[in-house]
């Protein structure tokens, strides 16, 4: 990763205390809403760099927007993820590794990887709308 600035530290600080998938420019805004001054373009190539590190996991919204999010588990794991909120949890899942070896073995792959990104609403978001 690049050298640690005053504005690298604060946009890492921040993730590290979000919960739920943000994008760059959700990002930004909240470090200009607690008065740092970090240019956007920074927390874009903060975010990157911090993915390719394998320090932030990475999904894409609805509208194929890049999402960051510092898990909590460092072990392969997937998603269940408010599409109103942004509620994240994370999940482990034997029936999805599973489905994909299967995959694998059908068509005679080896070495299989895959992601699974479950999206949904949370009950405190179907509640607040009425569903």
């Amino acid at each position: 990763m690049q050298r640690m600035t005053r504005q690298r530290t604060a946009v890492s600080e921040l993730l590290a205390g979000t919960e739920d998938f943000r994008s760059a420019q959700q990002l930004h805004e909240m470090l200009r809403e607690r008065g740092h001054s970090v240019g956007l373009a920074t927390v874009y190539r903060t975010m990157q760099a911090l993915a390719e590190a394998g320090d932030v996991d990475v999904l894409r919204g609805a509208e194929g927007e890049a999402l960051y999010r510092q898990c909590q588990r460092t072990s392969h794991h997937h998603h269940l993820v408010c599409r109103e909120c942004g509620r994240t949890v994370e999940i482990d899942s034997a029936s999805v590794e599973r489905w994909a070896a299967a995959v694998g073995d059908a068509h005679d792959f080896i070495d299989v990887e895959h992601t699974a990104e479950l999206f949904g609403t949370c009950a405190a978001c179907a509640a607040r709308t009425g569903r």
